[in-house]
C-alpha cells in the first residue's frame, strides 16, 4: 500500500468504512508491533485530525507510552487509574463525554474535553495495551466511533 490514504465520505462512518480496508491492507504481514501501532496511530490522525491518538503498551503495572500522534504525552499511567488505566482493568472500550467528569481523569493535556478508550488484546484476550484517542471538544465520541476502532484493533494480529 502507498503511503497515503483516500478517505472518502461525509460523515464519520463512511470515512470509517474506507479506512478499515485500507489499514487492513497496510499492516497485512507486518509482524512488528511498534510499527503497526505507528501506521495506525498515523492513519487515524490523517483521517480524523483529531486532537491525539496514540497507545499506552502494558508493562507490568503500568501502561507505557507507545507510538502516537499528538502533542507530548503521560509517560506511564497506573492500572486503574485514569480513562486509559480504568478500560485496562475493566477490559472495555470507554467513552468519555467530557474528561472533566471522569473521576481520576490523568490530564495529559488541558486541551482534551473528551476521550476513548479501546483496549488491544492478544489472542487469548488478555489487554496488552490500549489505543487513547483525545478530542479538543466533548462528546467528541459515540457508538460508531466504539464500533470502528474495536473493529481497526481486533483487524490487528498483536502477540
Amino acid at each position: 500500500m502507498a503511503e497515503s490514504l483516500i478517505i472518502k465520505g461525509n460523515n464519520k462512518e463512511e470515512r470509517y468504512r474506507t479506512l478499515l480496508p485500507q489499514v487492513t491492507a497496510l499492516c497485512s504481514g507486518e509482524t512488528d508491533r511498534i510499527a503497526l501501532l505507528a501506521n495506525l496511530a498515523a492513519a487515524l490522525n490523517m483521517t480524523f485530525d483529531w486532537l491525539w491518538v496514540g497507545f499506552y503498551l502494558v508493562k507490568g503495572s503500568e501502561l507505557v507510552l507507545g507510538p502516537f500522534q499528538g502533542p507530548i504525552a503521560c509517560t506511564r499511567i497506573p492500572f486503574g487509574k485514569g480513562v486509559c488505566g480504568t478500560a485496562w482493568k475493566e477490559n472495555r472500550t470507554l467513552i468519555v463525554d467530557d474528561v472533566e467528569t471522569f473521576p481520576g481523569h490523568i490530564a495529559c493535556s488541558s486541551l482534551a474535553r473528551s476521550e476513548i478508550v479501546v483496549p488491544l488484546r492478544d489472542r487469548t484476550g488478555a489487554v496488552i495495551g490500549v489505543l487513547d484517542v483525545d478530542a479538543d471538544r466533548k462528546t467528541c465520541f459515540d457508538v460508531v466511533d466504539a464500533t470502528y476502532l474495536d473493529m481497526l484493533i481486533a483487524s490487528l494480529t498483536l502477540d
